[in-house]
């Protein structure tokens, strides 16, 4: 079979501590499901983590209105390490996970009334939609962004991530992997210069390249209609070189450390990405356990080395305490899976949040 990208699974986060991260997603960003959690080693991960295995908390967690979901993830065996200077617009790596929303003017009051720290007030960006960002106390930037798409009308004043806005050296060699691998082929806008959109963001004020592509292909697969539509925004800094966001640091330290999408069909999409120039880096072979969840993981870098990984699931739980799994193995490509049992993920939900 060919293969088939369901939409973004989720986006990682390297923190410091797990709980009191997720506390903040739970509260700020309706991230209150989760999908698994569990406390190991990362094996597969040494080619990125100093060659050495090291041992992570993690837990996946998804908003069911609508959306990828965030790995948020900690270090237990080191502490995590910050970028040594604040990453600027335009350096390579992902600068800001997208976060989609009913409307960015109210999330902004609400995030406002929570005294986080906006940067800048609301403004138009190229495709005429309403925009803004705001950052998190470990100083990860997010875009809100405004969407049509739910898969719950009602809850949350936001929905999970809908994409990511990626640094990249060169705008046309990132699109031989976003592109025409990924299937992010309708291009949303090509501009260059300076945008008032982006003046609150460290090193906003600067001319840049930006891309905004989204993928003409509708979703398709098991949880196609949480994950819903995502766009990836790719900009190039043209007055200056960039730095790499993760220059010196390993996987899983603070900040963005992947976007991950949902897949199926793994063999077909290596066989792909290898034509293409980006063979696997990291493969978990024919299944992972994690637990709660198993099946595939994969990673390649893109041109300037940010990881994207590719899951292909095989167990889910539903309904943990009811000993609820399920087993996607021989699920057909592309079908979703009915709304009863995505409804029943809701059932997990974790009350209580920072205030």
């Amino acid at each position: 079979m060919a293969y088939l990208i369901s939409g973004i699974q989720q986006v990682g986060i390297g923190i410091p501590n797990v709980d009191e991260a997720w506390a903040w997603y739970r509260s700020r960003f309706g991230m209150d499901i989760p999908v698994f959690r569990e406390a190991a080693e990362a094996p597969y991960m040494v080619p990125y983590t100093g060659g050495k295995v090291q041992s992570r908390d993690a837990v996946l967690a998804i908003n069911l209105r609508g959306g990828g979901g965030f790995e948020i993830w900690q270090y237990t065996s080191r502490e995590t390490a910050f970028p040594e200077n604040e990453p600027l617009l335009g350096d390579t790596g992902i600068f800001a996970g997208r976060i989609k929303c009913d409307d960015p003017v109210a999330v902004h009051r609400f995030l406002s009334e929570k005294k986080e720290e906006i940067l800048g007030e609301p403004a138009m960006s190229p495709d005429g939609s309403p925009t803004f960002f705001v950052r998190d106390p470990w100083g990860n930037i997010f875009q809100i962004v405004p969407s049509t798409e739910w898969y719950q009308k009602k809850g949350h004043p936001t929905g999970g991530p809908a994409g990511a806005l990626i640094g990249v050296s060169d705008v046309d060699e990132a699109r031989k992997l976003y592109t025409s691998v990924l299937g992010y082929d309708r291009v949303i806008y090509d501009e260059e210069g300076q945008f008032a959109d982006w003046n609150g963001l460290p090193g906003g004020e600067g001319r840049f390249r930006r891309v905004l592509l989204a993928r003409n292909q509708a979703p398709e697969g098991p949880f196609a209609p949480i994950f819903g539509h995502s766009r990836i925004e790719l900009v190039q800094a043209l007055d200056r070189k960039p730095e790499k966001i993760f220059a010196d640091r390993y996987w899983g330290d603070a900040g963005f450390i992947h976007l991950c999408f949902d897949i199926q069909g793994m063999d077909e999409l290596g066989e792909k990405l290898s034509q293409a120039g980006f063979p696997f880096t990291v493969d978990s072979g024919t299944a992972f356990d994690m637990g709660e969840a198993a099946g595939r993981f994969t990673y390649v870098e893109d041109p300037d080395g940010t990881l994207i990984e590719f899951v292909e699931t095989k167990k889910l739980p539903v309904v943990k305490k009811l000993n609820w799994y399920l087993d996607l193995s021989k699920r057909p490509a592309g079908k979703s899976l009915p709304r009863f049992i995505l409804n029943a993920m809701g059932l997990g939900r974790v009350k209580g949040a920072r205030r």
